[in-house]
């Protein structure tokens, strides 16, 4: 835990949906991909969060973030497709399709876009109100 000011918070912000949106990005473009085993077909990745408190403050009053911690690997069994032409195909003629839901995944990338982008509004506007109140005092 770290003592942080508004900017920090949106920074902090920003970053986790950064994570987010390069999860989702990752997640799309391996979205056809195929493998040989269930192992190796491509799993959907999801960034996990938790809330970060400033230093000494744990509440709802407080000063409090988001930070991305880690990405893992969703547990969703790939679907098995046969295609014995297939160069990837098992000895049974199957393939296996990666999970990824690819109208999950849009959803996800506007929805992290759009938290981005009112962090980032937020924190413009908060940086102008200050320059107008150093202004005022001169």
């Amino acid at each position: 835990m770290a003592n942080f000011n508004v900017f920090d918070v949106g920074k902090m912000a920003m970053s986790a949906q950064m994570v987010r949106m390069n999860a989702t990005a990752s997640n799309l473009a391996n979205a056809s991909s195929l493998g040989s085993t269930p192992e190796e077909a491509y799993h959907a990745i999801r960034p996990v969060f938790e809330t970060e408190y400033a230093k000494g403050h744990a509440g709802l009053n407080s000063l409090a973030t988001v930070r991305a911690t880690e990405v893992k690997a969703l547990d969703r069994e790939p679907k098995a497709l046969f295609r014995p032409d297939h160069p990837q195909a098992d000895e049974n003629g199957f393939v296996y399709a990666s999970t990824v839901n690819t109208e999950e995944e849009m959803v996800d990338m506007l929805e992290a876009s759009r938290q981005y982008q009112n962090v980032l509004e937020a924190v413009s506007t908060m940086r102008t109100l200050m320059s107008r109140t150093m202004a005022m005092g001169k």
